[in-house]
């Protein structure tokens, strides 16, 4: 079950990041005007951004539900883990050992 909705969830990704790649910028009209009129053809004049505006929000909901049941399901009591049960606890650091000579003192003339 994992493993195909982790499936499901990167072909979605993907369609996602091609999706949001399709789209123009908010100054493809501007450069529409100078020439540039092929940009929106591919979905006619209008129904282009619309189009993919709801494209890509029916894709990011479908993402954001497998991200969500990816996170559920593995995250339940009994599924595997790559972390081992238990860690060795680590040494207390030592402590730090005793000065023989104290420090020097400045001299009493010096200021």
């Amino acid at each position: 079950m994992n493993e195909i909705l982790l499936i499901i969830h990167i072909l979605v990704c993907l369609a996602l990041i091609g999706i949001v790649l399709i789209q123009g910028g908010k100054g493809a009209q501007a450069g529409a005007a100078f020439g540039g009129g092929g940009s929106n053809t591919v979905f006619g004049a209008t129904g282009g951004q619309t189009f993919l505006s709801k494209v890509t929000t029916g894709v990011a909901v479908i993402f954001m539900l497998t991200s969500l049941a990816l996170a559920i399901f593995w995250g339940q009591t009994g599924s595997s883990s790559i972390m081992p049960d238990q860690v060795a606890p680590t040494p207390a650091p030592a402590s730090m050992p005793a000065q023989s000579t104290p420090p020097a003192t400045p001299p009493a003339d010096a200021k």
